[in-house]
């Protein structure tokens, strides 16, 4: 099974910008960083001619596309944290693909992928996650992309309003090298994707849902195990909502669209 492994020196400037577009004050990046912020850094830098219609990379990436044409969608993840992340020092990313399943939708085949990465840093292991991506076939052009039924979750005063502006999908593309066109080139998502607007980035709203956690956190940055699910494409059309609650070990959070459909769900563990 192929490795991808990746070093690098963690410089404070990614979790700075990281930090100014979620609005938060910089936190110690030399006692850890908070939980899903190493998705800043030792990130994938493909060349630009490995690039497919769609921004991804259409050969030698991790995970390559499994057939040319599919819409890749990303669908959830797990991640721990063992110890700090610090800034400052090196460390080491290594990834590779651990599972494969092809299943048969209404839309059509689907194939479910997981990737496994693992970083390292003072010789240990001090992060674990676990990514799904399922590919899916392209919608008609003009045509709506198809999503899976929801059922809705009213908001509540307390959750924390986010306006998913291009100004903000963009920044965040930036941060994390993503080059996929449905975050950024509107015609693109439209015309031949099928989706109404641009689309809010998965890895986003778990990141949203995990700084919803962290206020209220007892355990140790570098002690934390969080769950997530994305449930519906969430559009740049008005405000999302974050929700968050408590839990037997924990705390449950969710995030919502302008119309109260939950589009994401999250539950983080602080180990005992």
């Amino acid at each position: 099974m192929t490795v991808v492994e990746r070093t690098e020196i963690l410089d404070p400037g990614p979790a700075e910008g990281l930090a100014g577009l979620l609005g938060v004050s910089v936190p110690d990046l030399h006692a850890g960083l908070p939980l899903l912020w190493h998705t800043v850094y030792l990130l994938d830098r493909p060349r630009q001619d490995v690039l497919g219609p769609d921004g991804h990379p259409a050969e030698g990436g991790t995970p390559t596309p499994p057939h040319p044409g599919m819409r890749r969608m990303f669908a959830g993840g797990r991640v721990r944290t063992s110890g700090a992340l610090r800034c400052g020092e090196p460390a080491t990313r290594r990834t590779r693909v651990i599972g494969t399943v092809e299943k048969s939708g209404r839309t059509g085949p689907l194939t479910f992928v997981t990737i496994a990465h693992e970083i390292t840093q003072r010789g240990t292991v001090v992060v674990t996650e676990e990514q799904d991506i399922v590919y899916r076939p392209r919608a008609a052009v003009g045509g709506r992309a198809p999503a899976d039924p929801v059922e809705p979750g009213p908001p509540c005063p307390q959750d924390r309003r986010v306006s998913p502006t291009p100004t903000l999908l963009f920044r965040y593309s930036a941060l994390t090298y993503n080059a996929h066109r449905i975050h950024y080139d509107r015609d693109y998502a439209r015309d031949v994707e099928g989706y109404p607007g641009l689309v809010v980035h998965g890895p986003l709203q778990a990141l949203l849902m995990a700084e919803a956690t962290r206020r209220d956190a007892t355990a140790p940055a570098g002690d934390r195990a969080f769950t997530y699910r994305l449930l519906a494409p969430l559009f740049d059309v008005g405000v999302l909502m974050v929700h968050v609650e408590p839990e037997a070990g924990g705390q449950r959070t969710s995030v919502h669209d302008a119309a109260g459909v939950r589009t994401a769900t999250g539950s983080m563990q602080e180990p005992h």
